[in-house]
C-alpha cells in the first residue's frame, strides 16, 4: 500500500527559498495601485512572453495536474481533447475576438456585450459568469488543492484545507491585485514547465523507459479518437461540445480574458496568446501521457483524482518534492487570486458600480477587495462537495455544457451577423438557460435522457442560436454606425493585412498561426 513520504528539511528547505524567492520578484516589481485599471488589469502592462506564460500557468496549475492526470490515469490520453483544440482556439482568438475587445477599452466580456445588445445581456452574462468563476473554477481550484495537501496532513478534514487556501489567495490579491498574479504566473509558467517534465521522466523510468511504460498502457487508452458509444469522450462530443466549451473558455472567459487585455498592445496580446497555445501542446507528454502510464505503477487507486499525489510523493526524490509542493501551492494561490480577481471584477464593475455611481477607483478598489471576500466564503462552502461527482475533471467539464452554450451562441451571433440584436439576445439567453436546467436534470440528475454531456452542449447552442436570430426578426435591426465597430469583417481583414506589411515575419502572427495550426494537426494526427 502507497503511503506519502514525509517532506524532508531538504523539501522544506527548497519551499522556503521558492517563497522567499517569489516574495523579492513582487517587491521589486511592486508599483502602488491607485486607478481601477491598474488593479483590475494590470495597468495594460504586461508583455508577451508575460500573457503567453500566465495563460499556461493558469491551465496548468494543480487543478489540471490533478484532474487531468486523474483523467489519464483512469480514462486514458482521450482527456488531451481538452487542450489541444486551445491553440486553434486561440488563433481565431487572435485574428477575430482579441482586436474588438482591445479598441472597446471594457473592463470585462460582460461589458464589451452591453456595447453589443445592451444592458439585460450584460448583467445576465455577468452573473452567469460570477456563478461558474464561484463554484466551478475556484471552488474546483479549492477541491484540487484540498486533494494534494491532504497527503501531507491527513488530520486535516478537507473544508479545513480550503479554508486555508483561500485566505492565502485572498491575501495574495489584495496586497497586489492583477499585476502581482501576472509577475507570479510568469515565473510559474517556466518553472512548471520543468516539473512537469522533470515529472514526467520520472514516472518514465520507474516504469522502464518512454517504450515500456506505453507498452504497458492498455491500447485503447493511447487513441484520441473513441467510439460515439464511448462514456467519456465520445468522438460526437468531440466535434461538438468541446469546441463549444473550448470557444467559452478561451475566447469569453473572464479570468482568461482578462490576462490578456492586460498586455501593452493588440500585437502583444496576440504573440502571447499563440504562445499560450503552443504550450497548451507540450500536456500530452508532459502530464497526460505519464498519467496514462501510472496506471502500471499505481494499478488499484480508489480515487483517480489522488494519482498526481501518488507520483510526486511516491517517485521522487526529496528536494524536487519540496520544489513541486512550493510550486502547486503558488499556482493555486496564483490561480485562486485570479478567479477572485476576475469574479469580484464583475461584481463590481457590472453590478456594484451600476447602483454606485459615484464611487471613484480607490473605492472601487476597496470594493472590489471586499467581494473578493465574500466569493472565497461561496467557494469555500461548495468545494468539498465535489468529492460527490465521479471526478474533478469530469465535474468541470460536465458544468461547462450545460451552461455556457448560450453565452457561445450569442457572442458568436453578435461577432459575425450584423443583423442580430438585442431581443434576440435576451431570447437566446432565455431559451438557452432553459434548455440547459432542462437537460441538466434530465441527464445528469434523473438520467432519463440518453445523452451525454458533451452532445448536449450542442443541443442547447442549436437552441439558442435559432432563439437569437428568430427573437431578433421581431425588433428593428441595430444602428451599423454602433456595431460594425464591435464587428469583424473584412475591412477589418484587409487593413491588418496592410499593416502586417510592416511587420517582421517571426512578429506577423498570421504566420506564426499557421506553424502552430500544422503542428497541432500533426499531434492529434499521430495520436488519432
Amino acid at each position: 500500500m502507497f503511503q506519502a513520504s514525509r517532506l524532508s528539511l531538504l523539501d522544506l528547505g527548497v519551499i522556503l527559498v521558492y517563497f522567499a524567492g517569489l516574495v523579492l520578484a513582487g517587491w521589486f516589481d511592486k508599483r502602488r495601485v491607485l486607478k481601477a485599471r491598474d488593479h483590475f488589469l494590470g495597468g495594460n502592462s504586461a508583455s508577451w512572453p508575460r500573457v503567453g506564460l500566465s495563460l499556461y500557468a493558469t491551465t496548468i496549475s494543480a487543478i489540471t495536474l490533478v484532474g487531468v492526470t486523474g483523467s489519464a490515469y483512469a480514462h486514458g490520453i482521450s482527456v488531451f481533447n481538452y487542450e489541444w483544440p486551445a491553440a486553434i482556439l486561440l488563433i481565431l482568438f487572435c485574428a477575430c475576438v482579441l482586436p474588438t475587445y482591445i479598441r472597446s477599452q471594457v473592463y470585462t466580456v460582460p461589458e464589451f456585450l452591453e456595447l453589443r445588445y445592451g444592458r439585460f445581456v450584460r448583467t445576465y452574462v455577468s452573473g452567469l459568469s460570477v456563478l461558474l468563476g464561484t463554484f466551478l473554477d475556484a471552488s474546483g481550484a479549492l477541491f484540487a488543492g484540498g486533494v494534494l495537501f491532504q497527503i501531507l496532513f491527513p488530520a486535516w478534514p478537507l473544508w479545513q484545507v480550503c479554508v486555508l487556501l483561500a485566505l492565502l489567495a485572498g491575501a495574495f490579491l489584495i496586497l497586489g491585485g492583477l499585476r502581482a498574479i501576472l509577475t507570479i504566473e510568469g515565473i510559474q509558467g517556466v518553472i512548471m514547465v520543468t516539473i512537469c517534465a522533470s515529472m514526467a521522466w520520472f514516472t518514465y523510468q520507474a516504469a522502464g523507459g518512454w517504450h515500456e511504460a506505453l507498452a504497458k498502457v492498455p491500447p485503447a487508452h493511447l487513441r484520441l479518437v473513441l467510439p460515439a458509444s464511448d462514456p467519456v469522450m465520445p468522438w460526437t462530443g468531440l466535434v461538438t461540445g468541446v469546441p463549444l466549451i473550448g470557444f467559452y473558455f478561451w475566447c469569453t472567459n473572464q479570468t482568461m480574458v482578462q490576462r490578456v487585455l492586460a498586455a501593452k498592445s493588440l500585437d502583444e496580446g496576440r504573440l502571447g496568446s499563440l504562445l499560450g497555445g503552443a504550450l497548451k501542446l507540450t500536456s500530452l507528454f508532459l502530464v497526460i501521457l505519464p498519467g496514462a502510464a501510472a496506471i502500471s505503477l499505481f494499478p488499484h487507486l480508489d480515487h483517480p483524482d489522488t494519482v498526481f499525489s501518488h507520483i510526486v510523493f511516491g517517485l521522487l526524490p526529496h528536494g524536487l518534492v519540496g520544489l513541486i509542493v512550493a510550486a502547486c501551492l503558488v499556482s493555486l494561490l496564483s490561480g485562486l487570486a485570479g478567479i477572485y480577481n476576475a469574479t469580484s471584477t464583475l461584481l463590481t464593475m457590472d453590478f456594484i458600480r451600476r447602483l454606485w455611481p459615484d464611487l471613484d477607483d480607490l473605492q472601487l478598489v476597496h470594493v472590489g477587495k471586499w467581494t473578493a471576500g465574500g466569493l472565497m466564503a461561496v467557494s469555500v462552502l461548495w468545494a468539498p462537495q465535489i468529492v460527490h461527482f465521479p471526478g474533478l475533471w469530469q465535474y468541470l467539464q460536465a458544468l461547462l455544457c450545460y451552461f455556457v452554450p448560450p453565452i457561445a451562441a450569442v457572442f458568436l451571433g453578435g461577432l459575425f451577423v450584423r443583423r442580430v440584436n438585442a431581443t434576440g439576445a435576451a431570447w437566446a439567453l432565455c431559451a438557452g438557460t432553459a434548455a440547459s436546467i432542462v437537460l441538466f436534470v434530465g441527464i445528469a440528475l434523473l438520467h432519463a435522457i440518453p445523452l451525454h454531456f458533451l452532445v448536449a452542449a450542442i443541443v442547447i447552442f442549436a437552441v439558442a442560436l435559432i432563439a437569437l436570430f428568430a427573437g431578433s426578426l421581431t425588433a428593428p435591426a441595430p444602428d451599423p454606425d454602433r456595431i460594425v465597430p464591435l464587428m469583424f469583417s473584412r475591412a477589418v481583414w484587409a487593413a491588418e493585412t496592410e499593416h502586417l506589411k510592416t511587420v517582421p515575419w517571426y512578429r506577423n502572427y498570421r504566420h506564426l498561426s499557421v506553424g502552430l495550426f500544422v503542428v497541432t494537426v500533426a499531434i492529434v494526427l499521430r495520436f488519432a
